[in-house]
């Protein structure tokens, strides 16, 4: 394990302005996606929208890397070149997804605890020959009645954890993503300290792990209320409340924070992320992005499976690539950075 060459990865995914772009939706994710806009659900469509989005000439300039899917990481360009070498060519850091989802937690009703360590030595092994150098394992929890539950919360950070570990020790830089849900009616307040909870319950297990801070990226939601909630809350305290809370609870040195979109719309995303780089107090990590439908969804609707879009789809996904870059320096104005649509 290189430590000092872990933490130039992970500088390089989230310093300057660069994001992270999440393309690394399982294959029935995608075919779902796919289906809903009568797209046909094959490895070919599946391909050719991911070159889509890597290829897109200036998107270095706004993303440090990119996270893989399986399938993906294993397919070959037009060109012949894999999707890593071709990323690595263009100054991308290829990334891999390697939890194998969230299952039911025994014995806590409606919460869920993320697998995939058996056999994730070897895997990440496979994955680093392959040009993987940085992976993402997502945690997630639920908001209810009485949860999050200390045991989800210990479950979750536990393998997210032992996950870091096995993903240094392999020369790779673990994307760390404890995910706490928008989707319930609960309000911003419970947001806030289910994710108080989370944050801290992951890093005791990182420290508990001998994980290296500064060799990672941490992936948490923004503080947000429920999908389904009737409060009102203006963007500017989702930042501050969002901002307290990782002040409170993520040490320095964390060299980089790349938030998920988590169900936000697109333009709410970016916004919080820019009034996020605009508060006055000056944070000792870099807050970026790291989104996966935020960035796709307006180039996948344009390209809609007919090559003949590409070149749109590919202006549509650098447009919000951009516009997210400049929401991590706290630049973004909507008016110059989005078109209508």
């Amino acid at each position: 394990m290189d430590i000092q060459q872990l933490r130039q990865t992970a500088e390089k995914l989230v310093g300057q302005g660069r994001g992270i772009l999440a393309v690394d939706e399982s294959t029935p994710t995608c075919n779902k996606r796919f289906a809903v806009l009568g797209i046909d659900t094959t490895e070919t469509n599946r391909q050719a929208y991911r070159q889509l989005l890597l290829t897109g000439e200036g998107l270095n300039e706004y993303v440090g890397g990119a996270i893989l899917f399986d399938e993906t990481i294993r397919q070959h360009l037009s060109d012949g070149r894999t999707f890593p070498e071709f990323m690595a060519d263009q100054g991308l850091v290829p990334g891999i997804k390697v939890d194998t989802g969230a299952k039911t937690l025994a014995g806590q009703p409606g919460e869920s605890v993320t697998e995939g360590l058996d056999g994730l030595r070897d895997r990440l092994t496979e994955y680093h020959t392959l040009g993987a150098r940085f992976a993402k394992w997502r945690a997630v929890i639920a908001i209810g009645e009485g949860l999050p539950s200390s045991a989800c919360l210990n479950a979750n950070a536990h393998a997210l954890a032992r996950y870091a570990a096995l993903c240094q020790e392999a020369g790779l830089v673990p994307i760390v993503e404890p995910e706490v849900l928008m989707e319930g009616e609960h309000g911003i307040d419970q947001c806030q300290e289910a994710t108080s909870a989370a944050l801290t319950a992951v890093f005791d297990q990182l420290d508990n792990q001998g994980v290296d801070l500064q060799g990672i990226v941490l992936k948490p939601n923004m503080v947000v209320s429920g999908m389904s909630s009737s409060e009102n809350i203006d963007s500017r305290e989702v930042a501050e409340r969002t901002m307290n809370c990782l002040l409170a609870h993520v040490p320095a040195a964390v060299p980089g924070i790349a938030f998920l979109s988590g169900g936000q719309s697109d333009e709410k995303a970016t916004e919080h992320l820019n009034l996020l780089n605009q508060i006055e107090e000056t944070p000792p990590w870099s807050l970026t992005f790291s989104y996966g439908r935020a960035l796709q969804r307006r180039a996948l609707e344009t390209w809609a499976g007919d090559s003949q879009n590409t070149e749109a789809a590919i202006a549509q996904l650098l447009e919000r690539a951009r516009a997210n870059s400049r929401a991590a320096l706290g630049q973004h104005t909507p008016e110059t950075d989005f078109t209508e649509g």
